[in-house]
């Protein structure tokens, strides 16, 4: 039986230093972070009862219990509101119907009507669909790519990003909020089971725990084309559609990335132009 609880709790107990909790750094520590006696200490529960929680004995501790030892890891709103989860969420759970990933049409008329790069995301960070200035953008943002797995084991998307450890760190952190409990399903085991192979980035993130939704943000990127374009990066969620995101990048009006962005969308119509002639002559 899975012990997702305690491996939560362990992982975040590793990231707490004793100053951070305020207590004295006596004797040899042969773990990183807090000793489990240390975060029971603190929290105003027994030893025994936190070593039972981690060790995943007892799986219904009171809110009360939990936010005390949330007040002790040091965890924000959206890491407790994660831990109640993982409690809410511990009794067996009935069998998840798979998830319908069908674009509604009206996302699809949406996303063609949008003259900013957007594309259509799944939970997993799966491409489901795209503009073409997204394209332009990324190669990775074409159907059937996934955004993780080009961050984690692609060099060219990567150089696209000067900040890309930033960039993982919240990629890594969304994946954990948006999948909660649900760890079962079959593209979720091969996409992890796959960047956990091949990334040791993404198996140190991971071990992490860190849970973090994404937020609009504005998003650096060095386009081999362009050069440096900082860009706002905005996820919508889509009504009739669980999971499902409109991602759209769009620079502030007026400014120099504005400026490429156009000069990129123009070189875009230009080589469907040519791929067009070319089609044309060779019929």
């Amino acid at each position: 039986m899975s012990n997702d609880l305690g491996a939560f709790l362990s992982a975040r107990r590793a990231l707490v230093t004793p100053q951070q909790a305020g207590i004295p750094d006596v004797g040899v520590r042969r773990v990183p972070g807090l000793r489990r006696e240390e975060v029971a200490m603190l929290a105003g529960v027994s030893a025994d009862y936190y070593l039972r929680l981690e060790r995943g004995r007892d799986r219904n501790p009171s809110v009360q219990v939990l936010e005390s030892i949330a007040r002790v890891l040091q965890l924000d709103d959206e890491h407790l509101a994660y831990l109640l989860t993982l409690v809410r969420d511990a009794s067996p759970k009935r069998r998840r119907r798979p998830r319908n990933e069908t674009v509604p049409p009206g996302a699809l008329k949406l996303l063609d009507s949008l003259v900013q790069p957007a594309f259509i995301e799944g939970r997993y960070f799966d491409i489901l669909a795209s503009n073409s200035l997204a394209r332009a953008l990324s190669p990775g943002l074409a159907k059937g790519g996934n955004q993780l797995r080009d961050l984690f084991l692609n060099p060219a998307e990567q150089a696209l990003h000067p900040d890309w450890e930033d960039i993982t760190e919240c990629f890594v952190a969304n994946l954990r909020q948006a999948v909660g409990t649900d760890i079962d399903n079959p593209r979720f085991i091969e996409l992890t089971g796959e960047l956990s192979l091949a990334s040791a980035r993404f198996r140190q993130l991971w071990a992490r725990h860190e849970v973090r939704g994404q937020r609009g943000t504005p998003i650096r990127l060095n386009h081999p084309q362009v050069g440096e374009l900082i860009l706002n990066r905005e996820r919508l969620s889509i009504g009739g559609a669980e999971g499902m995101m409109l991602v759209v990048y769009h620079p502030d009006a007026g400014s120099a990335n504005a400026e490429k962005l156009t000069l990129l969308a123009s070189a875009g119509l230009d080589a469907a132009r040519e791929r067009q002639t070319v089609r044309q002559a060779g019929s």
